[in-house]
């Protein structure tokens, strides 16, 4: 709980906080400063690249700079005569390239590139599969196994852009532009997207991220105007976590759709009367904490670790009684753990590069006594509404990460069982 305690002192308010806003306990059922998977703020070597830009998503002619890695529109422009950003990551490799172009001039041809892509893209591991039983040896064995291994991190590499332009496509489809990347000054006030935004989730869903929305903002849920200052980090690793609980989300509701159609919910999630406090306390069980060795180090979602872990009801005060909630805790932990892990690698990577192209990569050091050094810490200033049009792109981005690696793998199996 230390780090959420960090995290509620490090907004200043700049204008009409009430005294007593700093000390409430709004954010300490959520956890957020435990998400598991390195960076979106580590050490990881993750260069800043030009974003995918666009104005207003209308082109009629493309241009790459000299290196060929900044594709922008040339017309329609912003005041300051800079191109809108369709996306804050710039995609690096040649198909990345690829699909920026069709991206920014021809959207709705995306899912056909992607399809001719990834036939490539199988066709390219057979033909090293066939390869593999070569009677290569010695010196020839050595080269031939470290020129798979470049293919392989190239592949990988593909295969991530070619995911991330997907949920940039879903995005544009829905008219809903993603956050540009975050500027310490002047205050970002970010236009609120919440009605297109609803109509992307379920009903059911929504209500879940409405209590994800009340318990980081609490009272100021409501308050769109007033400006705070607060930590870069924090609201990164805000913005990271809420990616992942929408991922969770989408997963999660996607069975809960399914099993409803078909009229095979679990006893009493039918009755919207039921209890979520008497769930919580009769059906939650201890966490297997499979996850953790996922990858490494992902982890699920805080608030997702905490109802899997066998917390009690009283931990939940203030969340209100949803079908969706309720069915998620009829689920065993091994269960819950399973859903709320980040199946494949690729989706990990994403995660970590789109909020390192958000907000920046920051300094940290870690003090003698293992704390984070905070003195370098850059501080930024946004609306209470921008905070919600953040966390809400997050949860929306997590929940067409899910749609789109599911996409993919049908056609390009990579996540593994």
């Amino acid at each position: 709980m230390e780090t959420v305690a960090a995290f509620q002192s490090s907004f200043t308010n700049v204008s009409q906080m009430p005294p007593d806003w700093a000390s409430r306990s709004d954010f300490t059922g959520t956890g957020f400063m435990r998400v598991g998977f390195k960076s979106p703020f580590s050490n990881a070597s993750i260069q800043q690249r030009p974003s995918i830009s666009v104005a207003n998503f209308g082109i009629r002619k493309l241009g790459f700079n000299r290196k060929g890695r900044a594709v922008r529109a040339s017309m329609q422009s912003n005041s300051d005569g800079s191109a809108v950003p369709i996306a804050p990551l710039q995609l690096e490799s040649p198909i990345g390239q690829f699909l920026s172009q069709i991206l920014v001039s021809h959207p709705h041809l995306v899912p056909a590139a992607v399809e001719q892509q990834l036939e490539q893209l199988q066709s390219d591991r057979d033909a090293e599969k066939e390869n593999e039983g070569s009677s290569a040896s010695g010196t020839e064995l050595v080269l031939y196994r470290r020129i798979a291994e470049v293919k392989s991190n190239e592949r990988t590499k593909t295969l991530e852009e070619i995911l991330y332009a997907l949920v940039v496509q879903k995005f544009m489809d829905a008219n809903v532009p993603l956050v540009p990347a975050i500027t310490p000054s002047p205050p970002n006030h970010l236009s609120s997207q919440e009605e297109r935004v609803e109509h992307l989730h379920s009903p059911e869903a929504y209500e879940m991220i409405q209590n994800h929305l009340a318990l980081i903002l609490g009272n100021r849920l409501g308050d769109s105007n007033s400006v705070a200052q607060i930590s870069k980090l924090r609201v990164g690793q805000v913005y990271a976590a809420s990616v992942m609980y929408g991922y969770f989300l989408k997963r999660v509701d996607q069975r809960f759709q399914l099993e409803q159609t078909m009229k095979i919910l679990p006893q009493g999630i039918e009755d919207e009367g039921t209890n979520i406090q008497q769930v919580i306390a009769d059906e939650t069980r201890p966490g297997t904490g499979s996850s953790e060795k996922a990858f490494g180090n992902a982890q699920p979602h805080p608030e997702v670790s905490s109802w899997a872990g066998g917390i009690g009801a009283g931990n939940f005060t203030g969340a209100k009684p949803s079908r969706l909630r309720t069915y998620v805790m009829s689920f065993d932990g091994e269960t819950l753990q399973r859903y709320a892990t980040i199946r494949s690698k690729e989706a990990i990577s994403i995660i970590e590069k789109h909020t390192e192209a958000l907000f920046g990569r920051p300094e940290i050091a870690i003090t003698p006594q293992g704390t984070i050094d905070s003195s370098k810490d850059e501080q930024i200033k946004i609306s209470f509404g921008g905070l919600k049009r953040l966390v809400l792109e997050a949860v929306t981005f997590g929940s067409f990460l899910w749609d789109v690696e599911s996409y993919v793998d049908m056609r390009y199996h990579f996540v593994a069982n």
